[in-house]
């Protein structure tokens, strides 16, 4: 981030600058971005926003889990283990949420993966893995879970990050496609509850990334200006995304989106393993598909041929060795060669940006920039695409593989109250339209109508109001099929209940507020019945609001709808059950009783309202269940207990490594001299049979037999190791105490030459001295001596902490005497009052001895001598 951009958004912690650190670990803000092939994880901190790295000091992780005998990795220790473990290492996982199993995509996908789906109970897709010696099954939603844990915790190259990033003290913002449906949305808010997330609002790719463009720029128009309009493409490993979205000062509205959910990266990369595949079965007789280990590696070596055909137009190599059967393969392409294989691809830019533009009802000159990001968009045919349709330069201002998780992290930090950013709202669209669909359960007639249009605002709420007699449902369906990147168009079923007619027998009124949230997920968010009572003799006017009523037959049948947002009310015409069109806009429905525009002198009673709440029953298309939910939160815990004693119990083992290498090393080295032959041959031979036992039966063994197999090596080398360091510390001990011996020796002999430094000090305190440094010299003579009769391989007479401990006991004895501050002399009281007056000197015309005179009487203490300070 370049100083301007500092410049440009303010992100500060609220409160005092004394409490930052205090509110920096209350609550930290993170955007992640789990894509189809790699994560990203951002922090917002005090002046902007951070991308952080994991242990390998990369900011990119692989989107991997691997499941094995003991315990689950993640990351890039998960890629490495995609060939040797590749039945139970789980990766490109992203597409299967919300998909149900018999989903024509998921059916396509078998063939392409080497671990196995598996059918789960409600329909949706899961994984047949082995784990923890045995067979096991993994909903989506807890293989993300497994992903998002040690990604945040664990994975985390910085102790202080882990401690700032503790997930009850976190706010996270996750990404998700533009066009994910609300199954899907859903099954991702799942996946951050199971992995203990607090998950404050799920983004769209497009959206996250024109905040992270929006925010920074100050030229923006003022809101009285014309919007700028930007378009955004994002071609990642699996997804192409477009939106445009207008700009004013302080405000992000998306305008349309459009994409091709079945186009990106991995596209190019099958292009090419199958073009390989079939030369590598004409030139070496292999049948690559048939092996899943070679064709993994083929499709790592085609990723970065593909990445490398980006910067050099030229010829380039592709070799493998031990492909196949201990065959090494070669082969080479070039950019020009890729891009006709790639062609029918290519072809598929077009569609989506040209959707776009005519959603938005731009023409292409009303596009002020266009900006790409994703990996895909890295391919020069992808960008000349792009740039030939705009016709127009494309920009790369942004990060390519990081603005979406920045984006994540700063709409986190708008939204998270322990946060002071730049006001800046957001408005995004909704990706397809949804219809309402309604009958009661005596009624045969079905009424529907379509409560969201493709491209309206959201978050956004709607109230439709009901005339009923009785308990009935809502059907939430996607009104086109063709737009929707799997068949079902399901949304779920809401049934409003508890509905009774008035006391007099006609149809209540109902009011149902529909509504789709920060999360891009629609919901029947509330239900109330409006009950009509009588008044005696109280004028209270029923509450009228702009309705927008249908003429249908049956009164139970009537509905109205209004749209309420906390900025605007929108009215609509919405057709009946019937097909009858329904009143203008801005029409009032008048409802009996309802004095809004009574006639003089009428005498009509006055009517109140009272709201009831009305129950309702939700169900929502492939969503866990409340138990299932909770069940998979208390699996993920236990498998977090079991993953830290699988470290624990490999670090045992890795100490026990260690120190077999350490000390045979120093056994050749340091302490060659300080043990015996004999002994040395002797632990020399342990170390190598506990070598041999590490990887032979030592290679599976609980973490208590490691710890007690280091406490046994420890027992011959830990006397070692001593011996060593009494060898290295024993001289810088005795020389210390030999100098205060001779610092203590000095001051008796200046006493005894009567020094006026000692003049205070008593004879028998000194005598003290005298004794204590004699015995201390005697003592450290004796044990020099005897430790000079020793070989450095025998133990030592004399340890280091008893030096120490002689040395302060010297110390405390002999510095007190040795330090003693002389007694403070007062002089006279006669001295003193001579030594004031001439101080003080004349005062208002006084003579100096008479103001003297004066100043001691006023000072003069009760025993009639002055104090001396």
């Amino acid at each position: 981030m370049n100083k301007e951009c500092h410049e440009a958004v303010l992100i500060t912690y609220k409160g005092r600058r004394k409490r930052h650190l205090s509110i920096l670990f209350i609550m930290s803000v993170v955007g992640i971005d789990v894509g189809f092939h790699n994560c990203y994880i951002a922090v917002a901190r005090s002046g902007g926003i951070e991308t952080i790295a994991n242990e390998y000091s990369d900011r990119c992780t692989p989107a991997c889990v691997s499941l094995a005998s003991r315990n689950r990795t993640i990351g890039n220790a998960a890629k490495s283990q995609m060939i040797t473990n590749a039945k139970n290492t789980i990766h490109g996982f992203k597409k299967f949420h919300g998909r149900a199993f018999d989903d024509p995509f998921v059916q396509a996908e078998k063939s392409k993966i080497p671990y196995s789906l598996h059918k789960m109970p409600n329909g949706s897709t899961g994984f047949k893995v082995r784990y923890l010696d045995e067979e096991r099954l993994f909903t989506i939603e807890q293989v993300t879970g497994i992903c998002w844990y040690p990604l945040q915790l664990t994975k985390l190259k910085s102790e202080k990050l882990k401690a700032i990033l503790s997930l009850k003290k976190c706010i996270f913002s996750f990404q998700v496609p533009s066009f994910f449906t609300d199954a899907e949305r859903r099954s991702v808010i799942d996946a951050s509850q199971i992995a203990g997330l607090n998950c404050l609002r799920l983004i769209n790719d497009t959206t996250a990334v024109a905040l992270a463009y929006g925010i920074y720029k100050q030229d923006l128009p003022t809101s009285e200006e014309k919007p700028r309009n930007v378009v955004f493409v994002d071609m990642g490993h699996s997804a192409y995304q477009v939106s445009i979205a207008s700009f004013n000062k302080g405000k992000l509205k998306v305008l349309a989106t459009a994409f091709d959910s079945y186009l990106g990266g991995r596209n190019f990369d099958e292009v090419l393993v199958d073009y390989f595949c079939e030369e590598f079965k004409k030139k070496y007789k292999l049948n690559v598909k048939e092996n899943v280990r070679a064709m993994i590696r083929l499709t790592q070596e085609c990723e970065k041929l593909k990445k490398l055909m980006s910067a050099n137009s030229s010829d380039l190599p592709l070799n493998i060795e031990c492909f196949m059967n201990d065959i090494d393969v070669s082969g080479k392409m070039n950019r020009t060669h890729f891009e006709e294989l790639c062609a029918h691809y290519l072809a598929r830019i077009e569609a989506p940006l040209r959707s776009v533009v005519e959603q938005a009802k731009l023409t292409r000159e009303d596009v002020y920039a266009v900006e790409i990001v994703g990996g895909a968009t890295r391919i020069p045919a992808v960008k000349e695409r792009i740039a030939k349709f705009f016709g127009k330069d494309i920009s790369t201002t942004l990060n390519a593989d990081e603005a979406v998780a920045r984006g994540c992290a700063l709409q986190c930090a708008i939204l998270s109250p322990a946060f002071k950013v730049r006001e800046f709202s957001i408005t995004d669209a909704v990706p397809y339209p949804i219809t309402l669909k309604w009958k009661s359960s005596s009624d045969e007639s079905v009424g529907s109508c379509e409560v969201f249009s493709k491209n309206h605002p959201a978050p956004f709420s709607k109230v439709i109001t009901f005339h009923k007699k009785e308990p009935f449902d809502l059907e939430a369906y996607y009104s086109n099929p063709q737009d929707l990147p799997y068949p079902d168009t399901r949304i779920g079923r809401f049934g409003v209940q508890s509905v009774v007619p008035q006391p007099d027998g006609e149809s209540s009124k109902v009011k149902v507020k529909v509504r789709v949230n920060v999360h891009g997920i629609f919901s029947v968010s509330s239900a109330s019945l409006i009950e009509k009572q009588k008044g005696e003799g109280e004028e209270v006017a029923m509450e009228t609001e702009p309705t927008v009523q249908n003429e249908t037959k049956e009164e139970q049948n009537k509905m109205h709808v209004d749209h309420e947002d906390a900025q605007q009310k929108e009215q609509a015409d919405l057709p009946n059950q019937t097909g009858e069109e329904g009143a203008s806009p801005g029409s009032e429905s008048k409802e009996s009783g309802d004095t809004a525009e009574q006639p003089a002198g009428s005498a009509k009673p006055k009517v109140k309202v009272k709201s009831i709440d009305l129950p309702i029953h939700a169900t929502t298309i492939r969503q866990l269940e409340r138990d299932m939910l909770n069940s998979f939160v208390e699996n993920e815990g236990k498998m977090i207990i079991q993953d830290r004693l699988e470290k624990e119990r490999i670090d045992a083992k890795n100490a026990v490594e260690e120190y077999v290498y350490d000390l045979r090393d120093k056994l050749c080295s340091i302490y060659e001299k300080l043990v015996s032959e004999d002994d040395s041959s002797k632990l020399s031979l342990m170390l190598e049979d506990t070598e041999n036992w590490l990887y032979e039966d030592g290679e599976d063994q609980p973490k208590q037999v490691y710890v007690d197999k280091l406490a046994e090596l420890k027992k011959y080398g830990q006397p070692i190791q001593e011996r060593h360091r009494e060898l290295e510390e024993r001289p810088k001990a005795f020389d210390e105490l030999g100098k205060k011996i001779q610092l203590f020796m000095k001051a008796v002999e200046a006493y005894k030459r009567k020094d006026e430094r000692y003049d205070h000090v008593e004879a028998a305190e000194m005598v003290k001295v005298e004794k204590c440094v004699g015995e201390t010299m005697v003592w450290m003579n004796s044990k020099m001596n005897a430790q000079s009769k020793l070989s450095v391989a025998q133990d030592p007479v004399v340890k280091v902490s008893e030096i120490l401990v002689k040395t302060q006991e010297l110390d405390s004895t002999c510095n007190p005497v040795i330090n003693k501050p002389k007694p403070k002399v007062e002089p006279p009281a006669e001295e003193k009052d001579m030594a004031d007056g001439a101080h003080n000197g004349p005062v208002n015309g006084q003579s100096g001895g008479e103001a003297a005179s004066e100043n001691a009487q006023q000072t003069k203490p009760p025993t009639g001598e002055m104090e001396v300070d």
